[in-house]
């Protein structure tokens, strides 16, 4: 399956022609400076050297750090998630958890984190955060709950409930808190020993 990266284009907003391939290289250099030194400290000058690029380059199409930070954020949500259809719901929750895990322990996992701080602050930056890639992970594993039911696996209106979001909620929180290891082991761990025996629970009378 593949998880949400950044598209390579971005709207055209007049004047020079975009350069697709500047804008990656500046979205991944902002990702990167996120995780390494958080949004605080984060400056035009460090994007612009980590990207290769002119700054007058990046103001040509962000004219301040929480514009581009925030275009960057919807730009993740624009991606288009491979959600799994295996057949079997175990089976799509265990594809789908693998690629959440590589994507919040890889680096923009870490950007996340360094934003959870400024989001109080930065209204904007706080809407793009909830309806950018965490929109798209919501999304996904709805779709895989609601097939569920539709296939008869889990009685009718259980995607919108907590045995739903369950296997989700811990991985999430084993990321944002705990600081115990999060790889597949602690994905099958989930499946196993919550999700599986909750979805028995809901299967249909």
């Amino acid at each position: 399956m593949s998880v949400p990266t950044l598209q390579e284009t971005a709207p055209n907003r007049g004047g020079r022609p975009r350069d697709p391939s500047r804008d990656c290289a500046i979205r991944g250099a902002i990702l990167r400076l996120l995780g390494e030194v958080g949004y605080n400290a984060l400056t035009m000058d460090a994007v612009a050297a980590e990207a290769g690029v002119g700054k007058a380059t990046i103001y040509r199409r962000w004219r301040t750090k929480s514009d581009l930070v925030v275009d960057t954020i919807n730009e993740m949500q624009q991606a288009d998630f491979a959600v799994p259809d295996t057949g079997d719901l175990t089976e799509d929750l265990r594809v789908l958890l693998r690629a959440l895990v590589t994507e919040v322990t890889g680096p923009t996992g870490s950007a996340a984190l360094s934003l959870l701080s400024a989001l109080p602050h930065q209204p904007a930056l706080a809407e793009a955060f909830r309806g950018g890639p965490l929109a798209g992970w919501r999304s996904a594993l709805g779709q895989v709950w609601e097939r569920a039911e539709a296939r008869g696996e889990v009685r009718e209106g259980v995607a919108h409930t907590a045995v739903a979001q369950a296997a989700s909620a811990l991985v999430v929180q084993r990321w944002l808190l705990t600081g115990e290891p999060l790889d597949e082991a602690y994905v099958d761990d989930v499946l196993e020993t919550v999700v599986v025996p909750l979805a028995r629970s809901a299967a249909p009378a």
